[in-house]
């Protein structure tokens, strides 16, 4: 797209154009959009064919994009998935929105989120499922499920999402997309503790190439230090995921960190890129550590419930109403009711498990360089299967570490991590593999990546886009 523009072959409202006509096409089928914004993205394209640019240092101007339903983009609505917010207005660009405007991306939308993306699937009551482009009944995965449905789907290139427990890598493995979560301190956020949830949560997109996931990783890269710090990466991204990586030592994990079962066909994605590894000139052994990811997941519900408990009683206190009273799901108040109760020296005993945590991962990194293990313990779940308002929260909490056990340590420690698509299944659903190096290898992690694609490519998009 950007080339093509650049070449004058289109124009970008002709490329908007395009991209609105596939939305109405496939949106009825799966729902990725939660705030359609096709009138402001056509004069958005026409401002850009409009105006003389820089193409050097814009390429991507007019490329069209999506927003993730969790992030302000001001005179547009947000509705963090939430009946808590049916007819909110955004007064402000949050961060990396601002960054992208900047970029002359063309905004088409909001994606679908999980109410206030609590959770791995997106199904939220607020603003319908979002189903996965490949198998309709199944889930897209969340919190960016919306996102990655939408990409899978033809309708953007790329597409925002976040990843505070792995809502990048799970909706990408969902939707056969590559998910890149960057390490923690790299790229934009709003700068407060509680818009990055203490850390857990960072920017960037799901994409159906390396190529553009570096690219948009070096256009939301920070250019200096802001809450935490920052990696020490001199390369460009954009260009230095072409270089072939060292040989690399990669341990392979497949025991589900909390002693649930992992279904064969997950199993299988691991083995099939281990023995591709090895093919590409990588050191393949078994993964013999104990990270204590017990600790880290208690941590982090500490930390992730406080959070949860502040932004939803602020909202409760705008409108004036009780948490008994407010129409929120099942378990977004019983996180908030959680949230209230943990104390000042409870959250910092949670940091300080996360910092020993993340000690013992650096330990093991000076030995390992990347850990290879399935994204999800299984299959993409049925839609209705994982349920926020389940009447037995008990049983959903259980389902949910056994379904995403192996991915969300990264973000308790910062570490970067990414879903490279490996298999199909037998019904025609998509399944990644998961690769998480120390922080601060992210162009390690995508070197690596680049050299599976050439290797062994992936399909770009789902049967549903040209259906």
């Amino acid at each position: 797209m950007s080339a093509g523009l650049q070449a004058a072959e289109f124009s970008a409202a002709e490329l908007i154009g395009c991209a609105i006509e596939q939305a109405e096409k496939v949106e009825p089928k799966i729902n990725s959009l939660s705030v359609k914004l096709a009138d402001s993205a056509v004069e958005s394209a026409q401002q850009v064919d409009s105006t003389q640019l820089d193409r050097a240092r814009t390429p991507f101007a007019g490329v069209p994009f999506l927003i993730k339903d969790l992030a302000h983009l001001a005179g547009s609505k947000v509705t963090f998935g939430s009946r808590l917010y049916p007819d909110t207005m955004s007064q402000h660009n949050s961060v990396i929105v601002q960054r992208y405007l900047d970029a002359g991306l063309v905004v088409l939308g909001k994606s679908n989120s999980p109410e206030f993306g609590l959770t791995i699937t997106t199904e939220p009551v607020a603003t319908g499922n979002t189903n996965n482009p490949w198998q309709l009944n199944h889930s897209a995965g969340g919190s960016s499920g919306g996102a990655a449905a939408a990409v899978a789907a033809g309708i953007v290139p790329v597409a925002h999402a976040t990843d505070a427990g792995g809502s990048i890598r799970i909706p990408a493995s969902c939707c056969g997309l590559f998910g890149h979560k960057p390490s923690r301190g790299l790229t934009v956020s709003d700068n407060t503790v509680i818009a990055n949830r203490s850390g857990l949560t960072v920017n960037h997109v799901v994409s159906r190439t390396v190529r553009d996931s570096a690219h948009f990783l070096e256009m939301a890269r920070l250019q200096s230090p802001s809450l935490f710090p920052q990696p020490d990466i001199a390369d460009s991204f954009a260009d230095g995921y072409r270089v072939a990586p060292k040989s690399l030592r990669i341990a392979v994990q497949t025991a589900q960190p909390f002693g649930e079962a992992v279904d064969a066909d997950c199993l299988a994605a691991v083995t099939e890129m281990a023995k591709l590894c090895e093919k590409l000139g990588h050191s393949v052994e078994e993964f013999n550590a104990r990270p204590d990811y017990a600790a880290a997941a208690k941590a982090m519900n500490k930390i992730l419930c406080t959070h949860t408990h502040q932004q939803v009683t602020s909202r409760l206190n705008e409108l004036d109403i009780n948490l008994a009273d407010a129409e929120i799901e099942s378990s977004t108040t019983q996180m908030t009711e959680y949230g209230s109760r943990i104390s000042a020296t409870d959250y910092v005993q949670a940091l300080d498990t996360l910092h020993r945590v993340a000690g013992e991962m650096t330990q093991l990194h000076e030995e390992i360089d990347v850990v290879l293990s399935p994204v999800l313990a299984s299959t993409p779940a049925r839609l209705g299967w994982l349920d926020m308002n389940a009447s037995d929260l008990k049983e959903y909490s259980e389902k949910f570490r056994g379904y995403s056990g192996f991915v969300a340590i990264h973000n308790g420690t910062g570490q970067p991590s990414m879903s490279v698509p490996s298999l199909m299944t037998k019904d025609g659903l998509p399944i990644g593999a998961m690769f998480s190096g120390a922080w601060g290898s992210d162009l390690t992690l995508l070197q690596l990546a680049h050299q599976i694609e050439q290797a062994q490519p992936w399909q770009l998009l789902a049967p549903l886009a040209s259906a």
